[in-house]
């Protein structure tokens, strides 16, 4: 698909979580996906991947979008829902630009769906979310990698409810062209045990779709968590953990470490 327009969003972490050359991001995003770890993948509706640097959660992120990797490529529409981590504003804000940049190229928002989500009284158009934001633009290029041709919907969630992120991924939903991904890292600055106990605990709540047991200390984005295992619910899919580690198994040291998941959701 091409970019309308001139008014594309660019690429705001490049060169900082992760790199901005095109030939070694590809090399990169290409490792991570040929090293996932591929168990229960039956093309899914939704994932949830990590959006930490690249060297801390790529690999964790490898897991989820190779779901997507191993099948054919169905895909035109991607909805992307992650926190905000910059601006602090009521509802969920969308984006004015037509695209979003990365170092492979830019990539076209649906305007189609961005205006039947101006319908819903808690979608607002707020640039400042997104202009900082990483929790997004990290995904897209491991989805240029993956998925030929399509088109995103970008979401960072600020002061909204379960029900309100609930309302947009129904309205949304479509069939076999669209999917979602559900940008969240997990725990936070915790020793490596502990973050491995409170991670394992918020696995557990993901597939057991037991939204009200999750709260931000266990994952930044449980709001787009929460508000997807809702939907999820209604249509009979569920959620199981693709790969689950933290900073310490991939870059970092592990007295203070983050924790990371990939999930996938389908049904039975």
């Amino acid at each position: 698909m091409k970019t309308a327009g001139q008014n594309v969003r660019p690429a705001a972490v490049a060169g900082s979580f992760y790199p901005a050359q095109p030939a070694q991001l590809g090399r990169m995003v290409e490792t991570f996906l040929e090293e996932a770890k591929s168990g229960w993948t039956p093309d899914p509706k939704a994932v949830i991947a990590p959006h930490a640097g690249y060297i801390y959660s790529g690999p964790i992120a490898g897991s989820a979008f190779r779901a997507w990797a191993e099948h054919p490529k169905s895909i035109r529409r991607i909805i992307l829902l992650g926190p905000s981590h910059y601006v602090a504003f009521p509802g969920i804000a969308l984006p004015r630009a037509a695209g979003f940049l990365t170092p492979f190229g830019p990539v076209p928002v649906d305007a189609r769906a961005i205006a039947q989500l101006r319908s819903l009284p808690r979608i607002c158009e707020f640039d400042p979310a997104h202009e900082r934001e990483h929790c997004l633009e990290v995904e897209l290029p491991f989805l240029q990698q993956t998925v030929s041709d399509f088109a995103i919907v970008p979401l960072v969630i600020g002061e909204a409810t379960d029900d309100e992120v609930r309302d947009a991924v129904e309205l949304l939903w479509g069939g076999d062209e669209t999917r979602f991904v559900l940008s969240s890292d997990l725990s936070h600055y915790h020793d490596y045990d502990t973050a491995r106990w409170m991670d394992r605990a918020t696995a557990a709540a993901i597939e057991g779709a037991r939204p009200e047991q999750l709260s931000a200390n266990q994952a930044c984005g449980c709001l787009a968590i929460r508000g997807f295992l809702k939907a999820a619910a209604r249509r009979g899919l569920n959620a199981r953990a693709l790969d689950l580690r933290n900073s310490g198994d991939t870059a970092g040291p592990r007295d203070s470490v983050v924790g990371y998941g990939a999930f996938a959701f389908a049904g039975n």
